[in-house]
């Protein structure tokens, strides 16, 4: 009975404190929250089932972006230290309902009215992408900022993809059906030094991609090291690297 008692006085004593003592960032803050809460609210059942169960971090993050975002520029946010795959997940299924609400704004009001919608939904990919190390999610980034012509972060997630995936990973997006996500895979694999090329082409499902990249690097980069691999790999095969 004690114990409920003083947690009662503390409860009381910071709701007192919110409500009458706290600073005007405090108060900014918490009326941010509350603008985010009713926007969550307005864009359908579903977006706010997902914002309901995600985390106070994932959270966070978002708003800073949106803030960032309503401002007119691209959200900066820190990369985390430690690759959170929930984190991909949250904020995966989040992106699919903003994109799915925003496509049905646009089929019934038209795109002007979807615009805001949209720019969540950018947003939400943006932080996904800026966190991700994730070769699934790089792959429906590209697919997603393609098709919505979004050709500027199409570039940024290409830039990424070198130093937020391994090898293996660029070999797997470079074998994709989405003929962009490949092309830019295997751009990114030609960007890697090739003592890991040469590595990769042990591999026997990465070798062709591996040994496509230390080609280019040979032939349209006069990279002498990657010639001299392909020679001492292949020395005497039928293939033709000259």
């Amino acid at each position: 009975m004690r114990d409920a008692k003083l947690i009662s006085i503390a409860g009381f004593l910071v709701a007192h404190g919110v409500q009458s003592g706290c600073g005007p960032a405090l108060r900014n803050q918490l009326a941010r929250r509350d603008d985010y809460l009713m926007m969550i609210e307005e864009l359908g059942g579903r977006v706010a089932n997902v914002w309901k169960d995600l985390r106070p971090t994932t959270k966070s993050l978002l708003e800073k972006a949106w803030q960032s975002s309503g401002l007119g520029g691209p959200p900066q946010l820190p990369r985390a230290t430690t690759y959170d795959p929930r984190s991909d997940q949250e904020l995966g299924q989040l992106l699919a309902a903003l994109d799915e609400h925003a496509q049905q704004i646009e089929v019934t009001s038209g795109r002007e009215a979807a615009r805001e919608s949209r720019r969540l939904a950018d947003s939400c990919a943006t932080v996904l992408g800026q966190q991700t190390q994730s070769a699934e999610v790089f792959a429906r980034l590209i697919e997603r900022a393609h098709q919505g012509k979004n050709y500027v972060q199409v570039d940024a997630l290409a830039a990424l993809m070198p130093e937020r995936l391994a090898p293996s990973e660029l070999c797997e997006l470079a074998r994709a059906n989405n003929v962009v996500v490949r092309a830019l895979a295997q751009e990114a694999l030609t960007q890697l030094p090739t003592s890991l090329l040469s590595v990769l082409l042990r591999d026997p499902i990465d070798a062709v991609v591996a040994r496509q990249a230390l080609e280019r690097q040979a032939n349209e980069f006069d990279s002498e090291e990657a010639q001299q691999v392909l020679r001492s790999r292949f020395i005497d095969g039928e293939e033709s690297f000259d």
